[in-house]
């Protein structure tokens, strides 16, 4: 926090020419980088609220620029008809009208008809995780894409549906190729994750209107 606090009275004290001369230095470095390492690995994770949110906004600008994009969903299923995460809406009819968009939503039917959820994991929960797990092989394999997104990769770790060894398989098939932006989200992070990846965020609740007895809601958290 200290280091910030000098970054920003540098840049008010004098106009930010070290600051920029470093943004300069990075950005030179960078044309001299092999295509394989621009490519970056991102892990977004905390129990604050908008891990999802930021990866569909990633996604958003990487279709904005021209940029084939992938996103699984772990544990966030489809039964084709009860939609319950706004944000696909949007997706498939970016897709409809020709955008570079794929997106494949896993797991089974978590919300009850009263708003609750089902916490406990049935059969059907691992198997589709297993299922997602191939797809993210698949699509890491391929390099048809320049940005992979796997949203709650991370977290079916945490609530048991994949093994920590399943995701660093992930990450290693990633490390090997590079041949894309690989992006994950989650709860928690362990020691081999921290090493191997390019950007942490740690969402960290500070405050939430849930617990002052607003609930989720449309358009807002799904």
């Amino acid at each position: 926090m200290q280091k910030d606090k000098d970054i920003i009275d540098e840049l008010q004290e004098t106009g930010g020419k070290k600051y920029n001369e470093k943004i300069k230095q990075t950005i030179e470095n960078y044309k001299n980088l092999s295509d394989k390492d621009k490519n970056c690995l991102h892990i977004y994770y905390g129990y604050g609220k908008g891990k999802t949110t930021a990866v569909m906004g990633l996604a958003m600008r990487a279709i904005g620029a021209g940029k084939k994009v992938a996103i699984v969903q772990f544990d966030k299923g489809y039964d084709g008809q009860n939609e319950h995460y706004s944000e696909r809406h949007i997706l498939r009819k970016l897709k409809e009208i020709g955008y570079p968009i794929e997106i494949y939503p896993t797991g089974c039917e978590r919300m009850n008809k009263d708003g609750t959820f089902r916490f406990k994991n049935q059969e059907e929960d691992f198997a589709e995780a297993k299922r997602g797990l191939k797809i993210a092989k698949d699509l890491l394999e391929s390099g048809k894409y320049d940005v992979i997104i796997l949203d709650e990769a991370v977290a079916a770790v945490a609530y048991h549906l994949l093994k920590k060894e399943d995701v660093e398989e992930l990450v290693d098939i990633f490390l090997k190729n590079k041949n894309c932006e690989f992006i994950m989200t989650g709860h928690k992070i362990w020691d081999t994750l921290e090493e191997k990846a390019d950007l942490i965020t740690e969402m960290r609740k500070v405050k939430h209107y849930f617990d002052a007895g607003i609930p989720a809601r449309e358009g807002i958290e799904f």
